[in-house]
């Protein structure tokens, strides 16, 4: 079996391949694969990569034939930078650690999280005064980071951490895609030092604090660190320090980005949308009132839910990458063994056959009988199958009760002369720089 019968995408350079295409716009050229076929090859120099874009092909190699495929390079090139966690383990291993770590993720866990997610949100809209100028990507990737680690650690041991991961994360999340593509013989250039040194410290700064936190008895503990060193599997047996590092790296990466991204995004487009944005605002009010937002307040609020879910729609995670276990069929073309799979989230999200007009913000996408006319594998922002991201409630959570908490005392506007936010290429497709002014809004 071989690749020849899987069409190439257009703009093949010899011995290049398709890399000056991607090179030129990335992002356009997922977004233009849709068009020239389900399943596709690009050559990535003289690497062989097979793009789906399709609902249908992404389900079989998500779900219906998950087991054909395993993490490929992608996630090997990551796994020496961010260690061995959900995202990157495959296996018994995995199954074991999810399984661990699911009940951290359930709804009374969640309930507590809220509260810490609620205090924050108001203090961050707090901070804010009328009439002053945000710069939203900053301001959302800082509240992000600290939120979460609010939730990771407790905070009397936690702080050297939160310390690290406010300085370093940002480092390594602005590198970390480009450094995982790079060839081996190019991981000592100088420009990925400042990468290096952020990864090794935030690891280091980590480890010592599993080291203090066991030390103290995590028992009874609730905060995210305490409970991975507590949990037990049903022979008795727990985590490794070094397993609890790599899960608490990934909910760091896997839980930041994600959430800043989709904040700013969203503020950003209620600003060009006043109508979605005072049907929100009635919302809240009916659900909420002035009091603070609850866990219990999140299934009220469906507006939100509609605007977060086109936002992720929109502007969420860009690819996947797997890699064949044998020989498998996926839209009808055969793929051999040992094959790099990307799946292009962004091209599926932004297929014209499933969302008309698909460049356009608009939130009644999600509205119930429209969902209903799209397949059920249509959206798949956090994965799907048994690698679906473990922490998607919680990331939603978070999001809810952050708009909810904002919207109701601020109208954010961008700043006037300046220009759009882009798209950057990253994990995330988060936006370049959003610098909007705040005006408190008349209640009552």
């Amino acid at each position: 079996m071989s690749l020849e019968s899987i069409p190439r995408a257009k703009g093949r350079i010899p011995g290049l391949g398709h890399v000056p295409r991607l090179m030129r716009a990335p992002l356009g050229v997922l977004r233009s694969l849709h068009a020239e076929g389900p399943v596709l090859r690009l050559d990535i120099g003289t690497m062989p990569v097979v793009t789906v874009t399709s609902a249908e092909a992404v389900n079989e190699v998500m779900v219906k034939k998950a087991r054909s495929f395993r993490k490929g390079r992608l996630f090997e090139r990551v796994r020496p930078l961010v260690g061995n966690g959900l995202a990157n383990s495959d296996g018994p291993g995995h199954m074991r650690n999810r399984r661990l770590i699911q009940p951290m993720f359930y709804k009374e866990r969640l309930e507590g999280y809220a509260h810490v997610m609620s205090k924050r949100a108001q203090a961050l809209s707090d901070s804010w005064s009328d009439g002053q100028v945000v710069h939203v990507d900053q301001a959302m990737g800082t509240y992000a980071i600290e939120t979460l680690a609010a939730t990771l650690f407790s905070t009397d041991i936690g702080a050297p951490a939160v310390r690290s991961v406010r300085e370093d994360l940002p480092v390594i999340l602005n590198s970390m895609l480009l450094r995982a593509l790079a060839p081996k013989a190019l991981d000592r250039l100088p420009i990925w030092r400042a990468f290096d040194r952020s990864a090794a410290r935030m690891r280091s700064v980590i480890d010592d604090v599993i080291a203090a936190t066991r030390a103290s008895d995590p028992e009874g503990r609730t905060d995210l660190l305490s409970l991975l060193l507590s949990a037990r599997d049903e022979t008795g047996a727990g985590l490794t320090d070094e397993e609890v590092r790599d899960e608490l790296t990934t909910m760091l990466f896997a839980g930041t980005e994600t959430t800043a991204s989709t904040l700013a995004w969203a503020l950003y487009h209620l600003s060009q949308r006043p109508d979605v944005e005072a049907a929100l605002l009635t919302e809240i009010d009916e659900a909420i009132g002035d009091r603070p937002v609850t866990f219990a307040d999140v299934p009220r609020l469906p507006g939100i839910s509609r605007v977060l879910d086109e936002v992720i729609r929109l502007h969420g995670v860009v690819s996947l990458m797997r890699r064949t276990n044998e020989s498998v069929t996926v839209g009808g073309y055969d793929i051999p063994a040992e094959t790099e799979v990307l799946i292009s989230l962004y091209a599926l999200h932004r297929h014209p056959g499933l969302y008309p007009d698909p460049d356009r913000f608009d939130p009644d996408r999600w509205l119930p009988e429209r969902v209903a006319e799209r397949p059920r594998e249509h959206v798949v922002p956090f994965g799907a199958g048994n690698r679906k991201c473990i922490g998607d409630r919680f990331s939603w959570l978070e999001a809810t009760i952050t708009l909810a908490t904002v919207l109701r005392q601020w109208q954010l506007s961008p700043v006037p002369g300046s220009k759009a936010p882009r798209e950057a290429t990253a994990a995330m497709a988060h936006p370049t720089k959003v610098p909007m002014v705040v005006r408190r809004r008349a209640r009552g």
